[in-house]
């Protein structure tokens, strides 16, 4: 067997491998067999055609086309282990027959994208500051007030809207008297004295009754995130549909025994702490992100390929549908708020993509210099407790026990284990280290 390697611009090989005529004869027999089982010819058994016969039905090139795919299937993983020992495949391979001829040697390109290669400078003592997070009074208070409203009492009134009152309109929004594209909204709630709207738009509309209509003018804000309305005079034609007094719940004791704590005071110490915890894990995730920056800044990465890139960029898009989707929306709708196309966001996309790539590639790097080890047994532990997770939902239960989610999870620990070591060396302050 011969095989010539060249590489190719952005992290891409080509092999021409060539099998003698010698060794591809034996391929040539099972090619044979491999037809002589699927094609019915009269007066012999499927797979016991003779080759002769089989050749005069089908056509010799037929067969040796059949020989070369099992030949390439049995070769090709030995192949790029012993050409690439150092190097990992990224992606399916390209293949292409480039010579078959009856009594010749067969011939075939392998095209394969190669993780980028990663020459790591610094990675230890860093001296990464995380933020230390505080929680004031205020955000206690905003987060019991967030409470008080989700037990609020809400009573329909036939009386005018008044602060605290909720009235619910609908709005439709004019510039020189010529409506405005999506400029109306039916059905929405609003609480006079939040200042939802824009300044003024509250007191426009104290008073009202359910049934009453009123137009109006008022300025928008200079810096309003509609550009269109933006510093502009906006005609407003709204009308109530309803009224509805709001009662707020008294912030006592009680309210808090309701919630399963001993006092009023224990509930604001358990909001403090869970503030607090969510601003430190908040802050780790900053600094993990600026030390690997910093990481990234002095490694040198070689070329990534387009494979690599698409693939990235394929999981950074379904991520943020996913998100849009668990958020309640379509992502039909969010791309029209974004006046952007799919094509368009996706090329935006790219430099993160390629940020996110080599993460990945320090992580995985520093974790073969270091010898970091997943155990067998830590990972049978975790898929068995995610087994018993979704023991539920079998469609979950059968992708939880497939070897390739288990190579994932594996993956994933594995990061995980290299990720908190970076943090103990290069954390200021190791107390910092992981919050998750």
């Amino acid at each position: 067997m011969k095989i010539i390697k060249k590489d190719l611009e952005k992290s891409q090989v080509e092999l021409l491998v060539e099998l003698e005529f010698n060794e591809f004869k034996p391929y040539i027999e099972k090619g044979a067999q491999a037809l002589s089982e699927k094609v019915k010819i009269e007066g012999f058994r499927a797979g016991k055609v003779p080759y002769d016969i089989l050749k005069q039905k089908v056509g010799e090139i037929s067969i040796l086309e059949e020989a070369a795919h099992i030949a390439i299937r049995k070769t090709i993983d030995d192949i790029l282990r012993k050409e690439l020992p150092d190097r990992q495949p990224v992606g399916q391979p390209g293949i292409e027959i480039t010579k078959l001829a009856p009594e010749n040697p067969l011939e075939y390109k392998v095209t394969i994208s190669l993780l980028p290669t990663i020459t790591l400078g610094a990675y230890k003592d860093l001296k990464i500051e995380a933020e230390k997070p505080a929680v004031a009074d205020e955000d206690v208070d905003k987060t019991i007030n967030e409470i008080l409203e989700m037990r609020v009492k809400e009573t329909a009134s036939t009386e005018g809207a008044k602060k605290g009152d909720k009235i619910v309109l609908n709005i439709h929004l004019s510039l020189d008297k010529v409506q405005i594209e999506e400029g109306h909204a039916h059905d929405v709630n609003v609480i006079l004295g939040k200042e939802y709207m824009v300044p003024g738009f509250d007191e426009k509309v104290e008073g009202m009754k359910a049934g009453e209509k009123r137009e109006f003018k008022l300025a928008y804000p200079k810096e309003h995130h509609q550009a269109n309305l933006a510093g502009k005079m906006v005609e407003f034609n709204v009308s109530a549909t309803n009224v509805f007094h709001r009662e707020l719940p008294e912030l006592n004791d009680e309210l808090a025994k309701e919630m399963q704590f001993k006092d009023l005071a224990d509930l604001k110490e358990a909001i403090r702490k869970n503030i607090l915890a969510d601003r430190e894990r908040q802050a780790d995730v900053k600094a993990e992100l600026k030390m690997l920056d910093a990481i990234s800044s002095k490694a040198k990465f070689g070329d990534v390929p387009e494979t690599l890139l698409e693939s990235e960029s394929d999981n950074m898009m379904a991520e943020l549908e996913r998100n849009v989707a668990n958020q309640g929306g379509k992502f039909e709708d969010y791309l029209k708020h974004l006046h952007k196309t799919k094509n368009e966001l996706r090329v935006e996309m790219l430099p993160n993509a390629i940020k996110r790539i080599k993460t990945a590639l320090i992580i995985r790097e520093v974790g073969i210099l270091e010898k970091v080890e997943v155990k067998k047994e830590e990972v049978a532990k975790k898929i068995e407790e995610l087994k018993q997770m979704y023991a539920d939902k079998p469609e979950v239960l059968k992708q939880v026990e497939s070897s390739e989610y288990q190579r994932y999870v594996e993956n994933m620990m594995f990061n995980d284990q290299v990720v908190a070591q970076l943090k103990k060396w290069n954390y200021a302050d190791s107390s910092q280290q992981s919050k998750s």
